[in-house]
């Protein structure tokens, strides 16, 4: 099984010329998970030939216009492209009202149903529960209320060694029970581990969405030991005191959190216009941290067993940081 982001946006602010603010679409177990919505979000869909139709769910960290500006727009789309299927956004409090004030000004009106869900910025939530997965939402610093995202696979049923199942004389009906991690025991009382008759299901992974946020050490205790963390970078070191001041973090401070975690791939993102070379971040980043990449607009992030493989939606796939 496997992860897969893809980075929509990754500038802090404002869109420029070349870039466009924060937005990610999460593959998770065939479902997919917009998170964050800046301009421009919808054109970036496009550009990465995702179906609109697929998004079911939208997690919106805060409500700074980069995060969140592209949302009435989507939701006007889904409406003009024949939408019916329900659609739950999660997000602040004020959240929806400043959707439906938007759509009320406009005449504006959906052929589907929207269901806003709050979170909550100062305590961990569970957001979403299913047999395959868990999404929760924990708390960030930053001007405004903030949440960061936490999204995680449950475990999968063990996978049958069918032959040996067979050379044992397992009937049909017994595969269910031996899949859920049970023994076996023949008719004429003979006991069969488990692991004789199954293999392990690959390991459920975790992805972690913190933007925007100064340092704290809390974040780390949130996330611990997820498989990939998306950290806030606004700023290098050159621009430490510019980055407490706005209550953002710098990519030193980003790799801090990712080694407190315990994580194991950290991706670095919302670069501020200011700089021009974003290779200063990584290089900052992997003097405290071993395994840093950077998030890099119209780029797929497959994270499985194996690693994290990146692979532009443009031009040929790559494996290189």
């Amino acid at each position: 099984m496997a992860l897969e982001l893809v980075v929509m946006g990754a500038a802090s602010a404002t869109p420029t010329s070349n870039q466009y603010t924060t937005s990610q679409l999460l593959k998770m177990r065939e479902h997919y998970f917009l998170i964050d919505c800046g301009e421009g979000t919808q054109k970036q869909l496009r550009r990465s030939k995702i179906k609109f139709s697929r998004i079911n769910h939208i997690f919106i960290s805060h409500l700074h216009g980069d995060h969140f500006f592209g949302l009435v727009g989507l939701l006007s789309s889904f409406h003009l492209l024949g939408r019916t299927t329900p659609l739950t956004v999660y997000g602040p409090p004020k959240l929806k009202d400043l959707i439906l004030a938007q759509f009320r000004a406009s005449g504006t009106f959906t052929s589907y149903p929207i269901h806003f869900a709050v979170t909550q910025h100062k305590v961990p939530q569970v957001l979403l529960e299913t047999d395959d997965y868990t999404i929760s939402s924990f708390p960030l610093k930053h001007r405004i209320a903030t949440t960061g995202f936490l999204f995680e696979e449950k475990e999968q049923q063990r996978k049958l060694n069918k032959p040996v199942a067979d050379a044992y004389g397992v009937p049909v009906c017994d595969y269910h029970w031996i899949k859920d991690g049970k023994d076996w025991t023949s008719e004429e009382g003979q006991l069969v581990p488990n692991k004789e008759l199954t293999f392990d299901p690959p390991a459920p992974l975790r992805y972690a969405f913190a933007s925007d946020t100064m340092y704290t050490h809390d974040t780390a205790t949130y996330i611990q030991g997820v498989d990939l963390l998306y950290h806030e970078s606004t700023f290098c070191e050159d621009k430490a005191k510019r980055a407490q001041e706005t209550m953002h973090s710098t990519a030193k401070e980003a790799a801090i959190v990712a080694k407190e975690a315990g994580a194991t791939h950290l991706l670095l993102g919302h670069f501020s216009a200011r700089y021009r070379d974003f290779g200063q971040f990584k290089e900052e980043a992997l003097e405290w941290f071993d395994s840093v990449w950077l998030a890099k607009e119209l780029h797929s992030y497959r994270l499985s067993s194996k690693g994290l493989k990146v692979e532009s939606l443009t031009t040929s796939p790559s494996d290189e940081k």
